[in-house]
C-alpha cells in the first residue's frame, strides 16, 4: 500500500506541476477561479461515478479499473496539445487542469477504501500513517526529479512519466486485489433500504449538530484559505515565470517542502499536538497566514512564498493530523458518518464558493478600475486577496475558538452517559476546560460528570484542580471530589482541605476530610481525632476517626478506638453496625474486632453482610475468602462479593479460576466467576481469561467472550489481539466453522427418512441448537475483528428471517469481512441446504456417509464440544434405536457432572447392557441429583425383584 500510495502520488504530482506550468503559458492565473468553480462539479462527478461502478462491478475490480481510468486520459492530453486549430488544444490544456483535481480525489477514494478493505479497524490506526505518508516521499522525489525529467524529455512529455507511474500504481493494486481476494466482496455493492444521511440528521441534534456546523465551518474556511493561497501563488508565478521555468521553480520548491514535510510529520506533529493540545496546534496556521499576510504589504512576492510555504507544510502535516480529533466528542456510532458528511460536502463546496468569490472581486475590480494597466491591476488584485486571506483567517481563529468551547461541553456530556473513551481528546485544553466549567454556575449533574471526567484524563492532577474549588463546591460534589482525591492525596493541599472543618459538613464529608487529613499529614496528632468517637457523633464520623486512630494511634488510643469499632458492630440499629463494618475496611489490621467476623456474616441485615464482605477484601483476611466466593451463589450478595474479589485484584485470581472451572459448580456462579476476573481487568486478568480462551468450549467459550468483549475501552479486545494476534482469533473462527461442519454431518446422516422417532427429533433440534450455539459463537468472534456496529447489525438482519434482510445481512459481512474463511462462513450463514452448506466446507471438514449408529458414536466422540442437551439426546436415541455405544462413552458420560446426562446414560444401560448396570448402580445410590438417586433407587428394587423371579 505504501509503494501503491507513493506511485501515484509521484505520478499525480508530476502531472499537476505540468498541467500548472502547461495552463500558466497558456492562460492567465485569472483563469484559475474557473478551474476551481469546475472542479467542484467535477468532485461530484468523480464520486458518482465511483459509487455508480461499485453498484456493477465488485469492488476488488472497481479500484483496479479506476486506478488505470486516471491514467489512460493523460495519453490523450499529452497529444492533444498540438492540436489544430489552437482553440482545440487550449480546451484539451483546460480540461487537462480540471482532471488534475478528478485525479487527486479518486486516488484518495481508492486508497482510503483499499486500506479500509485490507486492514481492519484496530489495524488501520497504525498502518494508515505509514500508508499516507507515501505522498510526502513522493513530495520529495517527485519535486527534485521534475527539474531533470524537464530537462529529459521536455515539459510535455513528463504528462507520459505521470500515465506511467499512474500504471504502475494499478498494476500495485491490481497485485494487491488478487493476493487479498478475501478482503475484498464478491458481489456488487448492493444499496442498503435505509437512508444513511437521514439517519445522521436525526441523531444530530442540539449542542451536537451546532457543533456539527462548526466544523462544517472550520474545513470550509480550510479549504476556502488553501484555494486563495494557491491562486496567489500561482499568480505570481505567472507573472514572473512562464513555460519550462515555471515547471522547474515548482519542481525545486516542492522537493525542499516535502522534505520539511516528512520531517515534521515524523518528528514534530504527534510532539506538537501532545504538548501544545489540539486547538492551539490548529490555530498555528491561520495565525501564520495572518502575519505572513500582514507583512506581505511591504515585500509581495517573498513573503507571499513564505506564505505558501507555511501554508502547505502546516497544512499536510499539524493541521491534516489535528483534524480527526476534532470529530472525537460525536459518539462512535455516527461519528464516521458525520465525518464523511462534513469532509465530502465541504471541499467541493469550499471550490465553488472560492471559485465565484475570486470571479466575483476580478470582475468588480475591472468594472470600478477600468482604466488600470495590467501592472497595477495585478498590484491591487494581490493586496485585496492579502486582506480577504487576513479578515478570513482572522474569522478561521474564532471558529477554532467557538469549538474548543462546544469541544469539552459535548465530551463532558459523553462522560455523563458513559460513552467517554479515555483516549479521546486534546488533554491539555479539556483538563483547562473542565475546571473553568465547575467554576461557572451549573447544574450538579454536569460538574458530577466533569469531575469524573478530569479523574479520567489528569488523575496526577486532580488535587491541584480541586482542592482551590471545594469550599464553593455543593455536599455531595464535595465528597465526589474529595474521594477523587484521595487516591492520591498530597500534603501540599493539606491547609485547603483542612480549612473545611471551620465550615459545618455533613456527615458524609466530614468523613471524608477526616480521612484526608490524618492519612496525609506527615505528623497526625491522633487526640484531636478522639472527640469524635462520642456517642453521639453520626456512626459515619465515628467510623472513619475509630479506624484512623487503630491506623495511626498508640495503644491505648487503639483500645479505645477498638472499643468504639465494637460497640458499632455489636449495636441494636443497622445503620452502626453497616458503618462500622465499612470502617474495618479502613483499618489496617483487625485485631480483636476478627472475633466478630464470623456473627456479621450471619447478621440479618443485607447491608451488614455485603459493607462485612468489602471489608474482608480492603483489610485481606484470606481466612475469609471462601466467603466472598460464597457470595456468588446468592442474588442479594452478589454484587457485593463481586465488587471485594475485583478489589483484591491479582490476588483473587486463582481462586476464581478454580471456581470457575469446577463443573459441578451452578453455570452461574461460574460465569461470574469469570465475570469477576474480566472486571478486575490487570494484564494477569486478561493472560488467564486468554488462555482459558483457547481451551474453553460451549458455554464457557462464549462467557469468556462476552466478557472480554465487555472489558471497558476495548482493552479485552486489544488484549486478545496483543496475545492471539489476528491468526490466533482466525483459528478460533475456524475450529466453530469445523465443528459447525461436523454437525452438518450428523444431521446429513440423522436424516427423518432414515431415523425416525421422538428421540430422533430431539436429537436433530438438540444438533440444530449446538449450530446456534456455534454461530453465536463466531460472531463474538468477529467482533474482536471488525466494528461492533457491522457485526451487530449483521446478525440482526440474519436472525429476522426475511429473505430480503438476510440478504442485506451478508451483503454487510461480504463487504467487512476479509478472513480467509470468508466465503465458507458466508456459505453457512446463507440459506442454503445442508448438503450444499457442507459441499461448501470441502477443503475443512472432510464428510464421507457412515450409517446413523456409527454417526451417533462418531458424534459421542466429540462429547467435550456438545452441550449437555444434546449428550442426553443422543443416550437416549441409541436406546430407542438399541444401537451400541463404546463403554469408554458410557461410562465417560456416567461421571458427567449433569444428572439429567447420567440420568439418559442409565436409561441406555438399562436397555444395553443390564448386567452391567447391576454391577454400576450400588455406586450410585448416593448421586447428590435427588432424580438420579431416584431412578437408581428403583433400579434396584427392580433388580432385586427379577431377582427373586428368576
Amino acid at each position: 500500500m505504501f509503494a501503491f500510495y507513493t506511485a501515484t502520488s509521484m505520478g499525480l504530482l508530476w502531472l499537476e506541476l505540468s498541467a500548472t506550468a502547461i495552463f500558466l503559458s497558456r492562460y492567465d492565473a485569472e483563469q484559475l477561479p474557473w478551474i476551481y468553480l469546475a472542479s467542484a462539479g467535477m468532485g461530484s462527478v468523480a464520486s458518482f461515478v465511483y459509487s455508480w461502478l461499485q453498484k456493477i462491478l465488485p469492488l476488488r475490480r472497481v479500484i483496479v479499473v479506476v486506478a488505470f481510468l486516471v491514467a489512460i486520459p493523460l495519453l490523450v492530453f499529452r497529444f492533444s496539445l498540438n492540436l489544430e486549430p489552437a482553440y482545440l488544444a487550449g480546451i484539451s490544456i483546460f480540461v487537462m487542469r480540471l482532471w488534475v483535481d478528478a485525479v487527486e480525489l479518486l486516488n484518495d477514494l481508492n486508497t482510503t477504501i483499499t486500506a479500509n478493505q485490507l486492514f481492519n479497524i484496530r489495524e488501520i490506526k497504525r498502518t494508515y500513517p505509514i500508508v499516507s505518508s507515501g505522498i510526502l516521499v513522493a513530495d520529495v522525489l517527485s519535486g527534485l526529479s521534475m527539474v531533470f525529467l524537464v530537462w529529459l524529455f521536455g515539459l510535455g512529455n513528463v504528462i507520459l512519466a505521470a500515465c506511467a507511474a499512474l500504471a504502475i500504481g494499478g498494476c500495485i493494486l491490481f497485485y494487491l486485489s488478487q493476493k487479498y481476494q478475501q478482503a475484498f466482496p464478491d458481489s456488487p455493492k448492493r444499496l442498503l433500504e435505509e437512508d444513511q444521511p437521514n439517519l445522521t440528521t436525526r441523531r444530530l441534534q442540539g449542542p451536537m449538530q451546532r457543533y456539527a456546523v462548526l466544523l462544517f465551518a472550520f474545513f470550509i474556511l480550510y479549504y476556502v484559505l488553501y484555494l486563495l493561497v494557491d491562486f496567489q501563488f500561482y499568480s505570481q508565478l505567472e507573472q514572473r515565470l512562464s513555460g519550462e521555468n515555471i515547471a522547474f521553480f515548482l519542481g525545486f520548491f516542492n522537493g525542499i517542502l516535502g522534505i520539511c514535510e516528512v520531517a515534521t510529520q515524523w518528528f514534530a506533529s504527534s510532539r506538537a499536538m501532545e504538548r501544545l493540545g489540539v486547538f492551539f496546534t490548529v490555530t498555528l496556521l491561520p495565525a501564520s497566514l495572518v502575519f505572513l499576510s500582514l507583512v506581505a504589504f511591504w515585500n509581495f512576492f517573498v513573503c507571499l512564498l513564505f506564505l505558501r510555504f507555511a501554508d502547505e507544510l502546516l497544512h499536510y502535516t499539524l493541521v491534516a493530523a489535528a483534524g480527526p480529533l476534532l470529530f472525537q466528542p460525536i459518539p462512535d456510532k455516527i461519528r464516521s458518518e458525520v465525518q464523511s458528511w462534513v469532509r465530502g460536502i465541504s471541499e467541493p463546496g469550499a471550490s465553488g464558493i472560492t471559485g465565484l468569490v475570486l470571479l466575483s472581486i476580478i470582475g468588480l475590480v475591472h468594472i470600478i478600475f477600468p482604466n488600470l494597466s495590467k501592472a497595477e491591476f495585478q498590484s491591487l488584485q494581490g493586496q485585496i486577496f492579502v486582506a480577504l486571506i487576513v479578515v478570513l483567517s482572522l474569522i478561521w481563529l474564532l471558529v477554532i475558538w467557538l469549538l474548543r468551547a462546544r469541544y469539552v461541553g459535548l465530551l463532558v456530556l459523553s462522560a455523563e452517559r458513559g460513552q467517554l473513551s479515555e483516549a479521546d481528546g486534546d488533554l491539555r485544553t479539556l483538563k483547562r476546560a473542565v475546571v473553568e466549567a465547575l467554576e461557572r454556575p451549573g447544574t450538579e449533574a454536569y460538574k458530577r460528570s466533569c469531575i469524573e471526567l478530569l479523574s479520567q484524563i489528569a488523575p496526577q492532577e486532580v488535587n491541584e484542580a480541586l482542592a482551590p474549588l471545594l469550599p464553593n463546591l455543593a455536599p455531595s460534589l464535595q465528597h465526589q471530589s474529595l474521594e477523587v482525591m484521595l487516591t492520591r492525596p498530597s500534603p501540599i493541599y493539606l491547609d485547603q482541605v483542612r480549612s473545611l472543618l471551620d465550615r459545618p459538613l455533613s456527615p458524609e464529608v466530614l468523613a471524608v476530610v477526616l480521612r484526608y487529613i490524618w492519612l496525609t499529614e506527615p505528623e497526625p496528632e491522633i487526640r484531636q481525632l478522639r472527640p469524635y468517637l462520642r456517642q453521639e457523633v453520626d456512626p459515619v464520623v465515628r467510623g472513619t476517626a475509630a479506624a484512623l486512630i487503630l491506623r495511626l494511634g498508640t495503644a491505648k488510643q487503639k483500645a479505645e478506638a477498638t472499643n468504639t469499632l465494637r460497640r458499632m458492630l455489636a449495636h441494636n440499629r443497622e445503620r452502626e453496625r453497616v458503618m462500622g463494618c465499612r470502617a474495618l475496611g479502613e483499618t489496617v489490621y483487625l485485631q480483636a474486632l476478627r472475633l466478630h467476623i464470623p456473627a456479621l456474616l450471619q447478621d440479618e441485615s443485607l447491608r451488614v453482610r455485603c459493607a462485612l464482605l468489602e471489608a474482608i477484601a480492603a483489610t485481606h483476611i484470606e481466612e475469609y475468602y471462601p466467603s466472598l466466593l460464597r457470595g456468588l451463589y446468592y442474588k442479594s450478595t452478589r454484587n457485593a462479593a463481586i465488587n471485594a474479589l475485583v478489589r483484591l485484584e491479582n490476588e483473587s485470581i486463582p481462586m476464581l479460576v478454580q471456581l470457575a472451572e469446577d463443573i459441578h459448580k451452578p453455570d452461574i456462579v461460574r460465569m461470574h466467576a469469570w465475570g469477576s476476573i474480566g472486571q478486575i481487568g490487570t494484564l494477569e486478568a486478561l493472560d488467564t481469561l486468554v488462555v482459558h480462551l483457547m481451551t474453553a468450549w460451549g458455554t464457557t467459550r462464549r462467557n469468556i467472550l462476552r466478557i472480554l468483549l465487555k472489558i471497558p475501552q476495548e482493552a479485552g479486545i486489544d488484549g486478545v489481539l496483543d496475545r492471539l494476534g489476528r491468526s490466533g482469533v482466525e483459528v478460533l473462527i475456524d475450529q466453530e466453522i469445523c465443528f459447525m461442519g461436523q454437525i452438518y454431518a450428523a444431521l446429513l446422516d440423522l436424516t427423518p427418512e432414515r431415523v425416525r422417532g421422538r428421540e430422533a427429533d430431539l436429537t436433530r433440534r438438540a444438533l440444530r441448537d449446538l449450530q446456534t450455539d456455534a454461530r453465536e459463537r463466531l460472531f463474538l468472534l468477529l467482533k474482536f475483528l471488525y466494528p461492533l456496529e457491522a457485526m451487530q447489525a449483521a446478525d440482526f438482519n440474519l436472525l429476522s428471517g426475511s429473505q430480503a434482510n438476510m440478504a442485506r445481512g451478508l451483503e454487510i459481512l461480504d463487504n467487512t469481512l476479509d478472513i480467509p474463511s470468508k466465503r465458507v462462513l458466508l456459505s453457512l450463514l446463507d440459506r442454503r441446504s445442508d448438503l450444499e452448506k457442507m459441499q461448501s466446507l470441502v477443503g475443512m471438514v472432510t464428510y464421507r456417509p457412515k450409517t446413523p449408529s456409527d454417526r451417533l458414536r462418531y458424534v459421542l466422540e466429540l462429547r467435550h464440544f456438545l452441550a449437555d442437551w444434546s449428550l442426553a439426546c443422543c443416550f437416549h436415541l441409541a436406546r430407542h434405536a438399541r444401537w451400541s455405544l463404546t463403554a469408554a462413552q458410557t461410562i465417560a458420560c456416567l461421571r458427567h457432572p449433569r444428572g439429567f446426562v447420567r440420568e439418559a446414560v442409565l436409561s441406555y444401560l438399562r436397555v444395553a447392557s443390564p448386567r452391567s448396570l447391576v454391577e454400576l448402580l450400588p455406586m450410585l445410590r448416593n448421586d447428590p441429583d435427588s432424580l438420579v438417586a431416584a431412578q437408581v433407587e428403583q433400579m434396584m428394587n427392580e433388580s432385586e425383584i427379577e431377582a427373586l423371579l428368576s
